[in-house]
């Protein structure tokens, strides 16, 4: 089969590859749709560490192949959509209900229950091995498209899971650092979740715009505006949560100094480097500031959630995907969606 394979930072490219099999607790499944996410960029540019030989991505729509002796409920010719994280559901971590820091369980080494696209191969390829398969095959309701419930595998359930890891409570004000793919998902959890007013910071000018047509209320600039100075105007004392959906240094800061006292920063990027906590910022310790970080919530019962919202009709999140490619373009659409070019959120890859 084809794979986009990892073979050392900044090369990667399609290669020919030995089509993967189910072992015991396993299955394989033919991929319809996939898509590039920003940990895919980290890895290409050696800002996270993979073996080379390793099968990118880990965002899938597909069909069972094949289903591994064990794994029952399931048939082959299903579509299923498959989370980015997939959890044993027998670990510590996943019987206490930390399902994304599922450990090693079966033989299987990740860090977390991160496995596709980074310990073992990813979905950026025509065939992929699900392992665990019992715990995170999602069965995809009649009548919903790859591309309505293709970003449920990471992105939205990550963006989500920033407004719902920091407790956001209805008629709440949110602010949201960066309206990339996450930060817009992060930006219609919170809404989801009942906040009244939620702020959207991004220097990217095609993105401010798409995040007011997403339904952003407010939507800041911070090349131009000193953004914990207009969050205070807007608030009065600071906004309740704030979600920082970058990863980098100036935007965690600037989430933090943003809160009202008591507030909370919802982590959601992966950083680079050395992050740093100003300790002025941190109120010396005495602000009842809460911090929290978030891992994509996995396993089928998040999918299957997370389709019953797009069902509802309470989300959309079509309009995201803004472009398409067929996988042997990857490396155009690598080239697109890491320069950001032509107003890129997200791409469609149609192995």
């Amino acid at each position: 089969m084809r794979a986009t394979v990892f073979r050392g930072v900044g090369d990667f490219g399609l290669e020919e590859v030995e089509r993967p099999r189910a072992s015991t607790g396993e299955a394989v499944v033919r991929v319809t749709s996939t898509t590039i996410c920003g940990t895919d960029l980290h890895i290409v540019r050696g800002e996270y560490a993979v073996k080379p030989g390793l099968t990118l991505g880990h965002e899938l729509v597909g069909v069972i192949e094949e289903l591994g002796p064990g794994v029952e409920g399931f048939q082959t010719g299903e579509r299923v959509l498959v989370g980015a994280i997939t959890p044993c559901g027998q670990c510590h971590a996943c019987l206490s209900g930390h399902l994304s820091q599922c450990g090693h369980g079966s033989g299987y080494e990740a860090m977390g229950g991160w496995r596709l696209g980074n310990t073992q191969d990813g979905a950026q390829a025509e065939y992929v091995r699900i392992p665990f398969a019992q715990a995170n095959l999602a069965p995809v309701p009649a009548g919903l498209s790859d591309e309505q419930v293709l970003l449920l595998a990471d992105i939205a359930s990550t963006g989500f899971s920033g407004a719902e890891s920091g407790g956001v409570r209805i008629g709440d004000t949110v602010v949201v650092l960066a309206q990339g793919p996450i930060g817009l998902c992060a930006s219609l959890g919170a809404r989801l979740m009942g906040a009244a007013r939620v702020i959207g910071v991004d220097g990217d000018e095609s993105r401010r715009a798409f995040a007011r047509r997403m339904g952003v209320d407010v939507v800041l600039d911070p090349r131009n505006q000193d953004i914990v100075a207009e969050v205070r105007r807007l608030t009065g004392s600071g906004a309740d949560v704030a979600i920082e959906a970058l990863g980098a240094q100036e935007t965690f800061e600037t989430a933090l100094r943003s809160l009202r006292p008591g507030g909370t920063l919802s982590s959601l990027g992966v950083y680079s480097g050395k992050l740093q906590l100003p300790y002025d910022a941190f109120a010396a310790g005495l602000g009842d500031h809460r911090v929290v970080t978030t891992l994509c919530p996995g396993g089928k019962e998040r999918m299957r959630r997370l389709m019953a919202v797009v069902q509802s009709g309470r989300v959309d999140l079509t309009p995201l995907f803004t472009h398409h490619f067929a996988l042997k373009d990857i490396r155009d659409a690598y080239e697109l969606f890491g320069q950001r070019r032509d107003g890129v959120i997200k791409v469609v890859i149609h192995p």
